[in-house]
C-alpha cells in the first residue's frame, strides 16, 4: 500500500521559492537519507527531465520524478513535496507543479500497488486539494491512510 511507503519522514513541504531541479533534489532527499536511492538516482532524474521535457508533470500542478531502475535505486519507495508557489517544469509556466513525488522501484513490478493507490488518490479532486491544504507530514499520511481504507 501507497501509506506503507509514503512514510511522514518521507514527506515534506517547502515555503522557499525553488526552481524545478530544486523541487527534485528537495522531493529525493528523503529517499536518499533513507537509502532508498543513491545519488546518482538524483542526478539521473534531472537528466532525464532535461533530455525528455516534462514528461513527469501528471497534469493538476502535481509531477512525478523517477527514473530506471538502475540508475541507483535500491529499495521500493516514494516520496512527496508540496511546495507553497509552484516550480514549474523546465521553467515552463503551462507545467507549474506544487506537488512534487519522487519515486523509485527496484523492477518493473515492485511498484504496481503504490502507483495504483497514488493514481486514485491523485485522480480524487477532493483528496488532491485535502493534500494541498494540509499543514504536516501527519496530515498528509492520515489522509492517504483513510483513502485506502475507504477504497
Amino acid at each position: 500500500m501507497l501509506s506503507e511507503l509514503l512514510t511522514e519522514e518521507k514527506i515534506r513541504f517547502s515555503a522557499d521559492r525553488l526552481s524545478w531541479r530544486e523541487a527534485v533534489t528537495q522531493v529525493a532527499e528523503p529517499l536518499l537519507t533513507a537509502g532508498d536511492i543513491t545519488a546518482e538516482y538524483v542526478d539521473a532524474m534531472i537528466a532525464s527531465i532535461e533530455a525528455g521535457g516534462t514528461y513527469i508533470d501528471l497534469g493538476f500542478g502535481i509531477a512525478l520524478a523517477h527514473t530506471r531502475p538502475e540508475k541507483g535505486a535500491v529499495r521500493t519507495s516514494i516520496s512527496m513535496l508540496r511546495l507553497e508557489e509552484p516550480a514549474p517544469l523546465l521553467d515552463q509556466p503551462e507545467h507549474a507543479v506544487d506537488l512534487y513525488f519522487c519515486f523509485a522501484a527496484v523492477d518493473a513490478t515492485a511498484h504496481t500497488q503504490a502507483m495504483s493507490s497514488l493514481a486514485r488518490i491523485l485522480s480524487d479532486t477532493e483528496t488532491r486539494e485535502a493534500l494541498r491544504a494540509a499543514r504536516s507530514a501527519s496530515d498528509v499520511h492520515r489522509l492517504i491512510t483513510a483513502f485506502e481504507e475507504k477504497k
